[in-house]
C-alpha cells in the first residue's frame, strides 16, 4: 500500500497517493507498527507539500519527527526534519528552513545516508538561492550533484542540474544555464518525474525569453502550463504569469 502511494506520488497523482498513504497509516496504527506509522505520516506530508498545502504538510512531518525520535529511527528523524525544512521554506521562513536542513545534513552524515546528505545539500542550496545568495546556492548544488552521480541517484542529479541552471539564469550565465537545464529535462523525462519536467520546461521558457527568443519561450511555457495544470501543482500560477508576460506586444 505504501509503495503504491509512492508510485502514484512519483507520477504526480497526489490524491491517489494520499488515499494510499492514509490506508497505510490506518493499518500501521491498528497493528502498532510505529515505524510504518511514521513513514506514512512523512509520505502524507510530502504529498500535501506537493499540492501546496503547507500547514497540512508541517502537521504530518511534525508527527513523523516525534515518532522517529521516540523509536530511535535516525533516518526517519532526518526525513522529518527535511520535510519540515521544505515546508518552512515554502512559507518564506528561510532561517527556520536552513536550521532544519542543517540538522538533516548532520544526521545524514552521522548515519552514512548519502542520498539524505545530497537532499539536504540541495535543500540548503534552495534556501540560499531564495535569499539571493547565488554563489552559496551553487556551491551546495555542486556538492549535491557530485553525490547524486556517485550513488546513481538520477532524480537527485536532475534536480541539482535544474537548480544550478535556474541560479545561472539569475547570474545571466545563459549558455551554461541552457546546458544544465536541458540536461535536467532529459533526466526528468527519462525517469518519468512529470512535476520536475514541468519546472524544467518553465525554466527553459524563462531562459529563452532572456535570450530574446519569444516564440521558443512561448512553446516551452505552453508545455509547462499544460503539464502543471494536468498535475494540479502550484507551478500553474507561475506559468500563467509567464505566459501573460510573453503575450504582451513588443514595444
Amino acid at each position: 500500500m505504501g509503495n503504491l502511494g509512492l508510485a502514484y506520488y512519483s507520477q504526480g497523482q497526489y490524491e491517489q497517493a494520499i488515499a494510499h498513504h492514509q490506508q497505510t497509516l490506518t493499518i500501521a496504527r491498528e497493528i502498532g507498527d510505529r515505524q510504518s506509522e511514521g513513514k506514512a505520516l512523512g509520505n502524507l506530508g510530502l504529498a500535501y507539500y506537493s499540492q501546496g498545502q503547507y500547514e497540512q504538510a508541517i502537521a504530518h512531518h511534525q508527527q513523523h519527527l516525534t515518532i522517529a525520535k521516540e523509536i530511535g529511527d535516525r533516518q526517519g528523524e532526518g526525513n522529518g526534519l527535511c520535510g519540515l525544512g521544505n515546508a518552512y521554506h515554502s512559507q518564506g521562513q528561510y532561517e527556520q528552513a536552513i536550521a532544519h536542513h542543517q540538522q538533516t545534513l548532520t544526521i545524514a552524515r552521522e548515519i552514512g545516508d548519502r542520498r539524505g546528505e545530497g537532499d539536504a545539500l540541495g535543500s540548503l542550496g534552495l534556501a540560499y538561492y531564495t535569499q539571493g545568495q547565488y554563489e552559496q546556492a551553487i556551491a551546495h548544488y555542486q556538492q549535491r550533484l557530485t553525490i547524486a552521480r556517485e550513488i546513481g541517484d538520477r532524480q537527485g542529479e536532475g534536480i541539482a542540474l535544474g537548480n544550478w541552471g535556474e541560479t545561472q539564469i539569475k547570474l545571466e550565465q545563459y549558455p551554461d544555464a541552457l546546458e544544465n537545464t536541458n540536461a535536467a529535462l532529459a533526466i526528468f523525462r527519462e525517469i518519468g518525474d512529470r512535476a520536475a519536467e514541468a519546472e524544467a520546461l518553465k525554466n527553459l521558457a524563462e531562459l529563452h525569453q532572456k535570450l530574446g527568443e519569444a516564440e521558443v519561450a512561448r512553446g516551452y511555457c505552453e508545455q509547462a502550463l499544460a503539464l502543471a495544470t494536468g498535475l494540479g501543482i502550484p507551478l500553474v500560477e507561475e506559468c500563467q504569469q509567464l505566459k501573460a508576460l510573453l503575450e504582451e506586444p513588443e514595444e
